[in-house]
């Protein structure tokens, strides 16, 4: 159980590389922001539907401490996706996801930076790497 997330990084992974290639052919007719719209009601109630489920509600973190934090993420996560769905609207998938993908490598970089997470000469050749691979895909 200890190492569950990877079974779920793996599922996100799988799930998540469809999403540009059906938005992509979705957005031949749907502009992008209409996309973003109806994708995220779909979100919004299957997750009301697994905190129905789990018989969770998200009431009692209204006045939590961090709840700013997932405010402010939220905010930057609508950002996001409004841009990559517009990005993936104008250009080319196999060069909208790429760029989008960058987001990898800097996620990476905080977590060394901000958590104190190890960096191993490793880590350092697979942001290296990432940052090569995104560029030679996209160019």
């Amino acid at each position: 159980m200890a190492r569950s997330y990877l079974q779920f990084s793996i599922l996100a992974f799988v799930t998540y590389s469809l999403v540009a290639p059906l938005l992509k052919v979705a957005m031949e007719t749907i502009p992008s922001t209409p996309a973003v719209f109806f994708s995220n009601f779909v979100l919004l109630l299957v997750v009301g539907g697994v905190l129905y489920y789990r018989g969770e509600s998200p009431v009692p973190y209204l006045r939590h401490r961090y709840t700013p934090h997932i405010v402010g993420l939220g905010v930057l996560l609508t950002v996001g996706l409004l841009t990559y769905y517009r990005a993936l609207e104008l250009g080319p998938v196999s060069v909208v996801v790429p760029i989008y993908g960058l987001f990898i490598v800097v996620s990476s970089v905080i977590g060394i930076v901000a958590f104190e997470e190890t960096l191993t000469p490793r880590k350092v050749g697979g942001i290296f790497f990432s940052i090569v691979a995104i560029v030679l895909i996209s160019v």
